[in-house]
C-alpha cells in the first residue's frame, strides 16, 4: 500500500474550491436545463420531483439498464422496453446506459483514447437522443462526473434535460489509462458540481457507493460514513443535492434492508436506484431468478417501510453470461413489477427490530467515522471547508489508510475490527479460505512471487486472488488498480517477480495483455502472464458492438487465461518448478 505523508494530501497547484464553484455558476448563465420527453410528459421540473411524488404514492419505481455499445441500438432498445412494458401495465421510470470510459477524458482527447465496451456521446445533441428516446428519466452515471471530462459531459447532459448525473463515487477511485493529473480531475469535477448547483431545478448528484471507497471498506459502517462525507461535500459545501446508489455487493437480505434503513437516516434526498446484486448470479438463467427474487424482495420491502425515491433495478438473469438482450430486459422488468405486488405480504413475518438494530449500528459508526475523517484531515493541514481541497485529500489518502486511521471499530493487532463486516469481503474471504483448504500446497523450491494488478477500478477479483495466493503461501507484489502496462511491468521487474497476474473486467483483456507483453519485450523481460476476470473484448471490426471471448487469442499470444482459482493454480503449477 502506498504511504502518504501529510504534505501529499494537499497540492499548491489546486485552485481554490470557491473559485471553481463560481466558474461553474458562471457557466449556468449559458448552460441551463433543457427540455426532454420525460420532463414534459411527466409534468415535472426534475426527476427528484417525480421520485418524491411516486414515493408519496407508495409506488415502487423501476430502473432498466441498456448495455449495448451502439447508440442507435441503445435508443431503439429504450423505446422497445418502455413501450412493451407499458402494454403490460409496467412502468419503467428510468433508464441507464453504458457509457464508454473514454468519455472521462477531456473532449479533445477522446478520439485517440482507448475504447472500452460502452457508447460515446458527443455534445448535447447526442445526449438529447437518449433523453428523448422514451418518456422516462435518463440516468447518466459512469464516466460523467469525477473525471477530467466532467465539465463537457455535465454541460451536455443538462442541456439535454438530464436531472440525475454521476458518478461522484468514481472520483475517489477511478483512474483513466495514462492520466495521472488528479488536480485537473478535481478542478473539473468541482466546476461541474458548481454548474449543477446553480441550476434552477434540482439536478441529483448521483454517487454509486459500490464504485467509490464505500465498495472497498471492510467495515460497512465506514461505507455509510462515506454517504455522510459525500453529502457534506455536495450539499453543505457546494449547495447541490447528493443522491446515493448501492447494492452491487449486498447478497444478504438483512444487510441490504439495514443499509437502506440507515441510508434514509443520514440522507433525505431522493435516491437514484438500488443496484441489482449482480455477483449473486452464479447459476443458469433459471437458477439466477432465485437470486433476482431474493434481492428484489428485500429492496421492495425496505422501500415500503422507508420510502426513499430509489428505483429497483431488476438485472436480467443472463447478465453473468453476456450483455442482456431486449426481451430479457423486458422479462426482468415484468418480473419486478409482479414481485412488487407479492412482496408486501411478507412484511409481517420479517424481523424488523433486527434490521433496525443493524441500521442503528451503521448510523452510529458511520457518523463517528465521518467526523473522525474531517477532524483528522483538518489536523493534517487540509482546508476541510474547501470542497476541492477536501476531495483531493480524501482521494489521495485512499480507503485503506482512511479506514485504518479513522474507522469506528476497535484497533487490533490485525487492523481495525469492523462493526459490521462488509459482505463482499466476508464472502470473498470465506470463498478463498474454503478453496485453499481443498488444495495441495505449492511444491516449489521457493514460493512464486506474483505481481498482480488490475486493468480498471474493479478490484474485488484481485482481492479474491490475493487471499487465495496468500493462503497457498505465494508471495505477492501489489501493483495497484487501473495500472498502466508500463507500471505493472516496472513493479514486476523491480521486485524480481516470477509471474505477472492481470485482473480485468472492462473488456480489454486481449489488448491489455498484448501491451504488457510488448513492454516486457522492450525491456528484455520474459515472465508468464496470467489473465483472469472478464476474458472478452470488442473486435475493432465488430458489426454488433458486442464483446467476444478472447481466451483462444490469449493462449495464442502465450498468455495463461484463468477463468477461476482452479485454472490459476493449474497455471502456477505448470510454471513453478517443484521443490
Amino acid at each position: 500500500m502506498t504511504v502518504f505523508s501529510d504534505e501529499t494530501l494537499t497540492d499548491p497547484r489546486l485552485q481554490n474550491g470557491r473559485d471553481l464553484l463560481q466558474a461553474g455558476r458562471d457557466m449556468a448563465r449559458v448552460w441551463k436545463l433543457g427540455p426532454c420527453l420525460f420532463l414534459s410528459e411527466a409534468g415535472v421540473g426534475s426527476e427528484a420531483e417525480w421520485k418524491r411524488r411516486s414515493a408519496a404514492e407508495g409506488r415502487v419505481m423501476q430502473h432498466a439498464h441498456i448495455g449495448f455499445r451502439d447508440v442507435n441500438r441503445t435508443i431503439e432498445a429504450i423505446r422497445t422496453v418502455h413501450e412493451t412494458c407499458a402494454k403490460s401495465g409496467v412502468t419503467v421510470d428510468r433508464f441507464g446506459i453504458t457509457l464508454d470510459w473514454s468519455m472521462g477524458y477531456p473532449e479533445a482527447m477522446r478520439a485517440k483514447a482507448s475504447r472500452g465496451t460502452g457508447i460515446v456521446l458527443n455534445g448535447p445533441e447526442d445526449f438529447a437522443r437518449i433523453t428523448n428516446a422514451a418518456p422516462a428519466a435518463a440516468h447518466f452515471g459512469d464516466f460523467m462526473l469525477g473525471l477530467p471530462g466532467a465539465v463537457e459531459n455535465t454541460r451536455a447532459a443538462i442541456a439535454a434535460g438530464a436531472t440525475a448525473i454521476g458518478n461522484l463515487g468514481q472520483y475517489f477511485t477511478f483512474r483513466l489509462p495514462y492520466w495521472d493529473d488528479d488536480v485537473a480531475t478535481t478542478e473539473a469535477t468541482v466546476t461541474a458540481l458548481g454548474l449543477i448547483a446553480a441550476q434552477d431545478e434540482t439536478i441529483l448528484v448521483h454517487s454509486n457507493l459500490d464504485d467509490g471507497f464505500a465498495g472497498l471498506f471492510i467495515d460497512m459502517a465506514c461505507a455509510l460514513g462515506m454517504v455522510v462525507i459525500e453529502k457534506h461535500i455536495v450539499e453543505d459545501l457546494i449547495g447541490a443535492r447528493a443522491s446515493h446508489c448501492y447494492g452491487h455487493h449486498f447478497s444478504d437480505p438483512l444487510s441490504r434492508a439495514a443499509f437502506h434503513a440507515a441510508l434514509v437516516q443520514v440522507n433525505d434526498a431522493p435516491g437514484t436506484m438500488i443496484f441489482g446484486n449482480t455477483v449473486a448470479y452464479q447459476s443458469t438463467p433459471a437458477g439466477n431468478y432465485a437470486s433476482l427474487s431474493s434481492y428484489l424482495t428485500a429492496d421492495i420491502l425496505a422501500l415500503g417501510r422507508w420510502p426513499s425515491g430509489h428505483a429497483v433495478n431488476p438485472v436480467p438473469v443472463t447478465e453473468n453470461q453476456r450483455i442482456p438482450d431486449v426481451d430479457e430486459i423486458i422479462d426482468a422488468q415484468i418480473f419486478a413489477s409482479r414481485l412488487a405486488y407479492h412482496a408486501p405480504f411478507y412484511a409481517p413475518i420479517l424481523d424488523w427490530p433486527a434490521i433496525e438494530a443493524m441500521a442503528d449500528t451503521l448510523v452510529n459508526g458511520g457518523k463517528r467515522f465521518a467526523a473522525a475523517v474531517l477532524a483528522g484531515l483538518a489536523d493534517r493541514g487540509v482546508d476541510t471547508d474547501d470542497p476541492a481541497a477536501l476531495m483531493l485529500a480524501i482521494r489521495r489518502m485512499g480507503p485503506k489508510r482512511m479506514e485504518s486511521l479513522f474507522g469506528p471499530g476497535l484497533e487490533t493487532a490485525r487492523g481495525r475490527q469492523p462493526l459490521i463486516h462488509a459482505e463482499w469481503a466476508r464472502e470473498l474471504n470465506h470463498k478463498a479460505e474454503s478453496w485453499v483448504e481443498q488444495q495441495a500446497p505449492l511444491q516449489a523450491a521457493r514460493p512464486p512471487l506474483v505481481c498482480i494488478g488490475t486493468t480498471d477500478v474493479h478490484e474485488h477479483g484481485k482481492y479474491l486472488v490475493e487471499q487465495a495466493l496468500d493462503g497457498l503461501g505465494a508471495g505477492l507484489v501489489d501493483a495497484g488498480v487501473a495500472v498502466d502496462p508500463e507500471t505493472l511491468v516496472r513493479h514486476a521487474r523491480e521486485t524480481g517477480a516470477d509471474v505477472i497476474a492481470i485482473s480485468t473486467y472492462n473488456g480489454v483483456a486481449l489488448s491489455y495483455a498484448r501491451a504488457v507483453k510488448a513492454v516486457m519485450v522492450s525491456q528484455g523481460l520474459d515472465l508468464p502472464i496470467l489473465v483472469g476476470g472478464r476474458l472478452n473484448e470488442i473486435p475493432k471490426d465488430s458489426n454488433s458492438g458486442l464483446p467476444v471471448d478472447v481466451r483462444a487469442d490469449l493462449i495464442a499470444d502465450g498468455c495463461l487465461p484463468c477463468q477461476d482459482l482452479d485454472e490459476m493454480l493449474a497455471a502456477l503449477r505448470t510454471i513453478t518448478p517443484p521443490g
